[in-house]
């Protein structure tokens, strides 16, 4: 314990401040969206008495710290090395995210004026891939971003985007944990690793809409087999909840889940080809002898 202790110790003492603080907006974005979307579960005296109304009106404030964090990260990527190289890589990161969300939210525009099956959207393909790759704080920032640009874009914007936002974000913060165990498996650049991250697509276009339900259901009036009530145990709001679930959402949701495999498995590969290429040349070489 002491020896994990000293290794925790010793990561922050030597991060670079911008990075250490980028690290901490992080941690608190993780925090701040785990505690608006469970606080209903977790403090239930807080919800006996309120309406649906009531907590629409709390998300403009969630959404401006969203936001705010969001930009904030932003600037202090810009500001992580003082180096060449890295000036330059943070700059490559920077306009990557930029053109990763300008694309995304296309294809929610085309999605919202071409509508496809109920519950499908493309969107998940790059946020899945963009983080796999890029690693998950780029996977975060493409969710948000992704969410917020397009819900401009779409006239979409509404008490439910900031929580649309956080859950998109963890789709892309997520990607990256299943990177050590095709690395492990060395089949990387092989099928395998495709069929991976449609698994991983297809378990988040379900989970996607299990987490934004969460927002309201405890606020919903409905059958008694299906609503939330107070003094509940864990067990039994489970079981309401998957109840409430498998009538309202899974069919829609099920749908998205399908399209994200589907797409992952028919472009995966030549996309994660292209974002690679792009990661390798992120990096280069600065020196200063040579003069521009």
């Amino acid at each position: 314990m002491k020896s994990y202790l000293e290794r925790v110790l010793r990561f922050w003492i030597t991060l670079p401040a911008p990075q250490a603080l980028s690290l901490i907006i992080y941690i608190l974005v993780m925090v701040l969206g785990i505690g608006v979307l469970l606080y209903p579960l977790l403090w239930p005296a807080w919800v006996a008495g309120q309406t649906e109304a009531n907590r629409a009106a709390s998300s403009p404030l969630v959404l401006t710290l969203l936001v705010s964090f969001c930009f904030i990260v932003l600037l202090l990527e810009v500001q992580r090395g003082s180096d060449m190289a890295r000036d330059a890589a943070s700059t490559k990161f920077i306009a990557l995210l930029g053109v990763l969300v300008a694309l995304n939210s296309v294809l929610r525009f085309v999605e919202t004026a071409i509508p496809g099956p109920a519950g499908f959207s493309p969107i998940f393909f790059l946020i899945i891939l963009g983080g796999y790759v890029y690693g998950g704080r780029f996977g975060f920032l493409l969710g948000a971003l992704t969410l917020l640009v397009s819900a401009l874009i779409t006239g979409g914007v509404g008490p439910w985007l900031p929580f649309q936002m956080f859950t998109a974000g963890w789709a892309g913060l997520s990607a990256p944990l299943f990177r050590p165990l095709v690395r492990g498996f060395h089949v990387e650049g092989h099928r395998i690793e495709v069929i991976l991250l449609a698994f991983v697509g297809g378990v988040w276009g379900l989970l996607y809409g299990i987490l934004i339900n969460l927002w309201f259901w405890p606020f919903t009036m409905g059958t008694a087999a299906q609503s939330w009530e107070m003094g509940l145990t864990v067990a039994e709001l489970l079981q309401r909840y998957a109840a409430f679930y498998v009538a309202t959402s899974l069919l829609w949701d099920s749908a998205r889940a399908i399209g994200n495999v589907v797409m992952i498995l028919a472009f995966g590969a030549p996309t994660l080809h292209a974002l690679q290429r792009f990661h390798r040349r992120f990096a280069f070489t600065y020196n200063p002898t040579i003069q521009s």
